[in-house]
């Protein structure tokens, strides 16, 4: 029989691979509009945040990009393979890491409704600054334009996960602390 700390752990490791297998499911499918596509991918990375916390959300988005990076085809348009993460998007798959975290960490410590949907945008704007920053150094674009490539044409779809991420979020987080 498992004691409590053996069944909490199996918990964690199971809860952590679950959300990984679901951003390497959701996040292919694809529509490109310009160097950058509209995948579920964000919208993955929310929802992990807002249902594991920061620690387990980091680790199962960690792993997600670990796959991807190894080949798997799992990101957008089933794509894969470490040449993701030097190409110009590379920073946007890196983002998703701090923007998993920072979800979770309004999470966990503020535990009201208002925390989701505000972690989830404090992290997309790192997110933003990461993959952008690396978009610009990557291929010598200018801030604006690059703003007008890679971050405007996402707001309202960005804020749209948000909300249905923050929703669905809480309520996951709170069926699985029931269980």
């Amino acid at each position: 029989m498992l004691n409590t700390d053996n069944k909490a752990r199996t918990k964690d490791i199971t809860l952590t691979a679950l959300f990984a297998a679901l951003l390497c499911v959701i996040s292919p499918f694809a529509v490109p509009i310009g160097p950058i596509s509209i995948t579920l991918a964000t919208f993955g990375v929310y929802l992990a945040g807002a249902a594991l916390g920061a620690k387990r959300a980091s680790v199962a988005v960690a792993i997600y990009l670990m796959l991807g990076f190894v080949g798997l085809p799992v990101f957008s348009g089933f794509s894969g393979g470490i040449q993701r993460l030097f190409s110009a998007t590379g920073g946007y798959l890196v983002g998703y890491i701090p923007c998993a975290a920072i979800t979770g960490l309004f999470a966990d410590k503020f535990k009201k409704p208002w925390a989701c949907p505000v972690g989830m945008a404090v992290g997309t704007a790192v997110l933003y600054a990461l993959g952008t920053g690396w978009y610009c150094i990557l291929t010598g674009s200018k801030i604006i334009p690059a703003l007008m490539l890679c971050v405007v044409p996402f707001l309202i779809g960005d804020g749209i996960k948000i909300a249905c991420a923050s929703l669905l979020g809480q309520k996951l987080r709170e069926f699985l602390k029931r269980r």
